[in-house]
């Protein structure tokens, strides 16, 4: 197996993993006839601080998950293909960033669903995509905006009048995946340099060089 088919399989096994998760407790739910929203965030409400964990694999139903699935497993796999160094460490602050603006600013109700996470992902890969200048990743910032751009109405109230949804986890996703972005703006893939830059630094330092020089007379 050749390293990029590695690197593929390695992208797609943490979020085929999670998204089974969230198909497995929803067939739970269905086979016993049961509901676990209350595991979900209930903010400001200590029986809702599970739920800063456990929402997003809850959801209300088969057409809630399915309509999560495709842009969940899409947006984690670019995010574990082109971020694998710090993959892990961006979807565990997206989902703990996202949890806890819920709980501490959302309405007083049960918050579950996977598109805190969704959004979080969106977010990252956009603004992280434009931070490092690099034009695989500007790329790949351009395709999510495309895809998903109209998502940003999303965190806005009026957008989602119905009382079932919560454009409180869609901001607090979001606002994390900014914010993470240019936490690690540092970490992660780099932008390859060419070797006209590279010859065009060395030009660069030579001048200085020889005016330092200069100066020294």
């Amino acid at each position: 197996m050749n390293a990029e088919k590695q690197k593929l399989l390695g992208a797609v096994l943490i979020p085929a993993i999670l998204l089974l998760s969230m198909w497995v407790v929803r067939f739970v739910e269905y086979g016993f006839g049961i509901s676990l929203g209350f595991l979900g965030v209930h903010p400001l409400h200590a029986d809702g601080l599970p739920g800063i964990v456990l929402s997003p694999l809850l959801h209300s139903g088969f057409p809630h998950l399915l309509a999560n699935t495709v842009p969940f497993f899409l947006l984690s796999v670019a995010l574990f293909y082109f971020y694998r160094e710090i993959a892990v460490r961006v979807t565990i602050g997206i989902w703990l960033l996202s949890g806890l603006w819920i709980w501490f600013g959302g309405r007083d109700s049960w918050h579950i669903g996977a598109s805190s996470l969704i959004y979080g992902f969106s977010s990252f890969l956009f603004f992280s995509g434009l931070i490092r200048k690099d034009t695989r990743l500007a790329a790949l910032a351009l395709i999510v905006a495309f895809l998903y751009g109209s998502m940003v109405w999303g965190v806005f109230p009026d957008f989602f009048p119905e009382k079932n949804i919560s454009w409180e986890g869609h901001l607090g996703g979001f606002v994390s995946g900014l914010a993470l972005a240019f936490y690690y703006r540092n970490e992660g893939p780099r932008r390859k340099q060419y070797s006209w830059e590279l010859e065009e630094e060395e030009e660069d330092e030579d001048e200085v060089q020889y005016w330092q020089a200069d100066g020294d007379w």
